[in-house]
């Protein structure tokens, strides 16, 4: 079978991203990948409309990624839209800009997001019984299940309204904050995660992380001056590791936590926050560690778009509709 080109667009909370892939018989064979820190989900918790200026900055990554798709030659293009989106109530401000630009748009379901991220993670643990959490800015999505040849088995999948950037601004009124607003934080969090974990009789014994929380946690903790995302990819991240990270910045200014090794600018107002939702996640759910994977939503995507141009039937049950250039 020939390759096929395709562009998976995902408009987060705090980033937009673009994975463009080459991709054969389902599997991905080259591709490169794009991250922007744009920050569509400023003061949603608060507001529940997105900022004009927001807009704009997802607009402007969104311009060059529909730039570098063409010159890639993707004949096959999805764009969903996430946590931050499903709060607003001027979405289509947004999405008509998005259509301008000859992309068709998707504000998807938080079990959606929870299936393409486990599908994406998944094929690095085949046959392994896994618990997958995805923690953004604005949401956390929980999958239990297993990957194999037969397809995907899914005990239960969910989004949970908590992530780096709801947590900062719903409880920090500076940073750093307060040791009462941290440890607020903190019992809200833990709060979120334990029903779901109660629900679980037999939780798995692994816990594979994505997101750019954990990601920035391990450049933090092995202080990479340059990120390696091939050294992040399957690292393990222990609880002590996320605790030292949260003690290390929670006296810090903005400006402080930004200067640490590992951490970007744009994600130091959110990333001790993300650390604090890390970690109650593995408190509530029992686990000493994680094992943290580059493989996410995109990964997922990638393969649904391939399914759905080729098929029209996915593995994870979900269409996505696609603009071909």
């Amino acid at each position: 079978m020939s390759t096929v080109k395709i562009a998976a667009i995902d408009l987060g909370t705090v980033s937009s991203r673009l994975l463009c892939a080459e991709m054969r018989n389902g599997q991905i064979t080259a591709s490169t990948k794009r991250t922007v820190i744009t920050d569509l989900g400023e003061r949603v918790d608060a507001t529940g409309v997105f900022a004009p200026a927001a807009i704009d900055r997802v607009t402007q990554a969104c311009t060059e990624f529909v730039r570098k798709a063409r010159e890639f030659g993707a004949q096959h293009v999805c764009c969903t839209l996430t946590s931050a989106a499903r709060d607003v109530s001027n979405g289509n401000e947004l999405l008509d800009r998005l259509r301008n630009l000859g992309l068709v748009p998707q504000v998807i379901p938080g079990e959606v997001e929870a299936r393409l991220t486990f599908y994406g993670v998944a094929r690095d643990f085949a046959n392994e019984r896994i618990a997958v959490a995805d923690s953004g800015g604005g949401s956390t999505e929980l999958v239990v299940g297993r990957a194999s040849d037969g397809g995907l088995e899914l005990d239960c999948a969910e989004s949970l309204n908590i992530g780096c950037r709801r947590v900062t601004e719903r409880f920090f009124s500076s940073v750093p904050p307060s040791a009462d607003e941290l440890d607020k934080a903190a019992a809200w969090a833990r709060a979120q995660f334990e029903p779901y974990w109660a629900r679980l009789a037999n939780r798995p014994e692994r816990l594979v992380a994505v997101g750019g929380t954990v990601t920035t946690l391990v450049a933090m903790v092995h202080e990479l001056a340059v990120y390696d995302s091939h050294f992040v990819h399957l690292r393990d991240l222990t609880i002590e590791q996320v605790e030292d990270g949260i003690d290390r910045m929670r006296s810090l200014t903005v400006e402080q936590i930004a200067q640490l090794p590992g951490i970007q600018a744009k994600r130091a107002p959110v990333i001790l926050a993300g650390a604090i939702v890390v970690r109650e996640l593995m408190r509530a759910g029992g686990y000493g560690r994680l094992t943290v994977s580059e493989n996410s939503l995109l990964a997922g995507a990638a393969a649904t778009i391939y399914e759905a141009a080729m098929s029209g039937r996915t593995v994870i049950g979900w269409i996505p509709e696609l603009s071909s250039w």
